[in-house]
């Protein structure tokens, strides 16, 4: 037996893949996916034989590169979290189109009650909206074992399987037991070319080959092990998905109740499985973390009103579930027909959301000695020269220029957003239009927003924070790291006009004489602010 080892769910699924036998793992860092990567670069294991590791530029590129591999014949890992999904949807979509050569899982790990992101949303849709295989763990045990089980499954149906997680599952630990590792797959490049060109002529027989293979991956869903029924009495009974499976047993099983219960994992929906459970109760407790999406299925296949959930209100609609949530839920339902622990009462409040009366809410604040505070306070200084005062930003910890005592920042979208919108607002008229963007999030989604306002002449002064690397995320390289000048040239801007400061107290007067002539600048300019991040300087000297 394997010796046993205590992981993170996120390093649950990183040891699956290394014992799957994965040749690389390709993603951009994003919480609360990062642990992956981060875990199979540190790892032993991934030296020999050797696992491609290195952090890619954006989530298109790390999922192309995945492909890529996965065309060569070798089982491949590409990691995000649910907004990366939007990045790399493109190349996503298409991969359910060419299909897969090496096993592809993309692990997508969502972020329900927004802990670190700027919505919940739920990547199964992309998986449905693609068509393809689905798993979803429960705990970090299933964790491992999908992670493993999902490469099998991708060269079996020729399809990349999604693997989805949530933060609490990522960012929790549990004792996990694997299984002697395999081999990595040898090279293997495929030779149905056509497959992989997506003329229209190609794509429509692809296509057509997608759809036939649904009920394969019906009939698998129908079979798997990770869909599973626990008995119960009564005519009351839960359906949980993944995680949320978790929450209910926990609740079933401290409170003594007698609940039949059906977890599912796997996905597509296995139809007879949900059909023949379903069919036996009144009343049914949709139990899953995030969308309604099976919710909304089973109401729409079922055509009645017996299913409790999100839409109806016995769920929240929107946020993380919770033991407490499941608990209010389940008892107030038992207690209005013949449960007998009445000593048991609903809970009235969401603990997500209370707070102690005795404990001060502590927003979140840039570290002491971060190069950023010295970069929005010259920001903030330049800026009262101006009646309209809007500096558009970006994904990074210098998005915290928003909170007092900064107040800088304007907006704050998506990764990258702050040039484009910036450009946008500069075509209508605005002056000045400045944005500050990250050196990570630039290389990861900024550069074409960039090329555009060259090809425009708009004017606009973009500010790029470089601190050296992805610190937002725990200090990850930074794909353009002493590279930015050359960067800002070769996109067009003119070099006049590309300026670097180092954002320090002492030298606030040369910043802000740069700053405000490049607002006074009627085209495109670039200001790097370079100054390494504080916790890397530390880590550097204790190195040494």
């Amino acid at each position: 037996m394997m010796e046993k080892k205590l992981l993170l769910g996120a390093e649950a699924v990183a040891q699956g893949a290394l014992d799957a036998g994965i040749s690389g793992v390709y993603a951009y860092p994003g919480t609360p996916s990062t642990e992956i990567t981060e875990y199979i670069q540190q790892s032993r294991h991934a030296v020999q034989p050797t696992v491609r590791s290195a952090w890619a530029t954006n989530e298109k590129t790390a999922y192309e590169a995945a492909l890529g591999m996965s065309y060569a014949g070798k089982r491949c890992l590409v990691c995000m979290k649910h907004v990366g999904l939007n990045v790399a949807a493109d190349a996503f979509m298409n991969s359910a189109i060419t299909g897969v050569q090496g096993g592809l899982v993309l692990v997508v790990a969502d972020d329900p009650s927004m802990h670190s992101s700027q919505n919940e949303q739920d990547s199964r849709f992309y998986g449905r909206f693609a068509m393809i295989p689905i798993l979803e763990p429960a705990n970090q045990q299933e964790a491992y074992e999908m992670a493993r089980y999902g490469f099998d499954l991708s060269e079996e149906v020729a399809l990349p399987v999604m693997l989805r997680i949530t933060t609490r599952l990522s960012h929790s630990r549990a004792v996990v037991t694997p299984t002697a590792p395999r081999p990595q797959n040898g090279l293997n490049p495929t030779t149905d070319k056509n497959r992989w060109i997506l003329l229209p002529a190609n794509a429509r027989k692809n296509y057509r080959g997608l759809l036939d293979k649904q009920e394969q991956l019906q009939q698998i869903a129908e079979q798997s092990s990770f869909n599973s029924e626990i008995a119960g009495e009564g005519k009351r009974a839960v359906i949980a998905f993944g995680i949320a499976c978790n929450y209910a047993m926990e609740v079933i099983t401290s409170h003594g109740l007698d609940i039949p219960l059906l977890k599912i994992s796997q996905y597509p929906l296995p139809e007879k499985i949900m059909k023949r459970f379903a069919e036996q109760y009144n009343e049914i407790l949709i139990a899953e973390e995030g969308y309604p999406i099976q919710e909304e299925l089973l109401r729409g296949f079922f055509g009645d009103k017996r299913f409790r959930g999100r839409l109806d209100g016995t769920l929240p609609p929107a946020g993380e579930l919770s033991p407490a949530l499941l608990k209010k839920a389940l008892l107030g339902s038992m207690q209005q027909s013949n449960d007998t622990r009445h000593d048991i009462k609903p809970m009235t409040v969401n603990p997500q959301t209370e707070s102690h009366p005795l404990v001060a809410p502590r927003p979140p604040m840039l570290c002491k000695g971060c190069s950023h505070r010295d970069l929005f306070e010259a920001i903030n200084r330049v800026m009262t020269d101006y009646p309209a005062q809007h500096v558009f930003g970006d994904i990074g910890c210098y998005t915290l220029g928003a909170l007092p005592p900064y107040s800088t920042i304007s907006s704050c979208v998506d990764m990258g957003a702050s040039i484009t919108m910036a450009k946008g607002a500069a075509d209508a008229g605005l002056r000045p239009a400045l944005c500050v963007i990250g050196d990570s999030t630039f290389t990861h989604s900024g550069i074409t927003g960039l090329l555009d306002a060259v090809n425009d002449r708009s004017s606009l002064t973009v500010v790029i924070s470089d601190n050296g690397t992805t610190a937002m995320t725990g200090g990850q390289d930074s794909a353009g790291t002493g590279r930015f000048f050359d960067i800002c040239r070769g996109v067009g801007v003119e070099e006049a006009h590309i300026r670097t400061i180092v954002p320090l107290k002492k030298n606030l007067e040369r910043n802000l004489a740069v700053i405000r002539e490049e607002l006074a600048y009627e085209g495109v300019s670039v200001i790097i602010a370079q100054r390494e991040c504080i916790h890397i300087r530390k880590t550097k000297k204790a190195d040494c």
